[in-house]
């Protein structure tokens, strides 16, 4: 780690230097949030069926009461264990969040194709609260781009992250996506963002970015080979 030592004066020369960087750094982040707005809607034209703690439900039910509905595609494939450690590190940034996103008409849940009770032991084993449900016996992973396990449809113009990694490391990837639902109840895709564009979504990342030591991680093999379930440090 580099240690340069300076006067408060200088420091704060340098401070408000980089702050110049940081308020233009969150206007052209408004900016692309409103772009993010003024993308056109995809009608959903399959009826995903959903396996829930409250039984069967449609992808418009889990909307609840909410006209919008921002999904996790949390890596639990149908043969797995326990759910991905990279997810878990994203997860770990959900608790209380549903109050807040209800109070400005946002619905939130977690989907993985993995079977439902296997996903609800995960989910009581890491102490979460939010709603998380299963896609086992639905196309739901595959059509949104983060399902490649080997019931995958072969489709050579689709890949993970918009074609930027065309080949899927596992059977199961992660992403956010975004769906609407209007006055007549029809559903529509809204927005989906892959990869790194998740960063944004990771409260702890957001708090390790701020240190001198920022990630720290390696620039070869896999970043985050340091990262553990919470209950495994």
């Amino acid at each position: 780690m580099q240690t340069n030592i300076a006067t408060r004066e200088d420091w704060l020369k340098a401070r408000l230097a980089l702050l110049g960087r940081e308020r233009a750094l969150t206007k052209l982040k408004d900016e692309v949030s409103a772009a993010r707005r003024d993308l056109p809607w995809v009608k959903v034209e399959k009826d995903y069926i959903f396996e829930t703690e409250d039984g069967q439900k449609s992808l418009s039910q889990l909307f609840g009461q909410r006209s919008q509905l921002i999904v996790y595609h949390f890596m639990f494939g149908r043969d797995w264990e326990e759910g991905c450690k990279s997810c878990s590190f994203w997860a770990d940034s959900y608790e209380g969040l549903a109050p807040h996103l209800a109070a400005r008409d946002i619905a939130f849940t977690a989907i993985s194709s993995g079977p439902l009770a296997r996903l609800l032991a995960f989910k009581k084993r890491m102490g979460w609260s939010f709603d998380w449900v299963s896609s086992s016996e639905n196309s739901f992973n595959h059509d949104l781009d983060v399902g490649f396990d080997e019931g995958r449809p072969k489709d050579l113009s689709r890949a993970y992250n918009f074609g930027l990694m065309p080949d899927a490391f596992m059977d199961e990837m992660h992403g956010t996506s975004v769906f609407a639902k209007d006055e007549d109840g029809v559903v529509y895709h809204t927005y989906s963002t892959y990869g790194r564009g998740l960063d944004a979504t990771n409260a702890a990342y957001a708090y390790i970015d701020l240190t001198p030591k920022g990630r720290n991680e390696p620039s070869e093999g896999n970043p985050m080979a340091w990262l553990r379930h919470h209950d495994k440090y």
